[in-house]
């Protein structure tokens, strides 16, 4: 039962972060031409939205998604494949928060060729995200790779730093 409330927290958290990383160019682009109140209104819901949603809602799927991989031991290609698509809407995340501290200075502006390559990436990745999980296809990696991801391949990669510990 613990598994499924899991799972459930999990799904709730990827919707609402994917959603606030589409929603966010949207606000972005509210910018152009305020000032005064109105521009400190948009960045303080913006601000909000940010730290008080979208945030909590990527740690949220994180921690559940992690909890999900020790408890169901998925060690498949799709699901590396999705760990690199999580690896982009992290840093999608990021760059959506660096961009709030600088669209909303007194000189800050939003350009709308961020606008339209930010949305359609994140829509991209997300979708990518959803094909993998829910068809789990078979997938066959290069064979540096494929070794990259072998069971004890950390340690081989890092004994030069290790000298070898176990």
């Amino acid at each position: 039962m613990i598994m499924i409330w899991i799972k459930f927290i999990h799904v709730a958290g990827i919707a609402l972060w994917s959603a606030g990383l589409i929603a966010l160019p949207f606000l972005f682009r509210q910018r152009r031409g305020l000032a005064g109140q109105r521009l400190h209104e948009l960045h303080s819901f913006t601000r909000f939205f940010y730290i008080n949603l979208v945030s909590p809602a990527a740690f949220v799927s994180v921690a559940s998604g992690t909890a999900l991989i020790l408890m169901q031991e998925t060690y498949s290609n799709w699901f590396y494949a999705k760990l690199v698509g999580v690896s982009a809407m992290t840093g999608i995340h990021i760059f959506s928060g660096l961009a709030i501290l600088t669209i909303f200075e007194r000189t800050g502006h939003y350009h709308t060729g961020r606008f339209l390559l930010a949305v359609p990436l994140t829509i991209v990745v997300v979708g990518a995200i959803l094909v993998l999980v829910l068809g789990k296809p078979e997938m066959d990696w290069p064979t540096p790779i494929d070794s990259f991801f072998a069971p004890g391949a950390l340690s081989e990669w890092t004994a030069w730093i290790t000298g070898g510990w176990k």
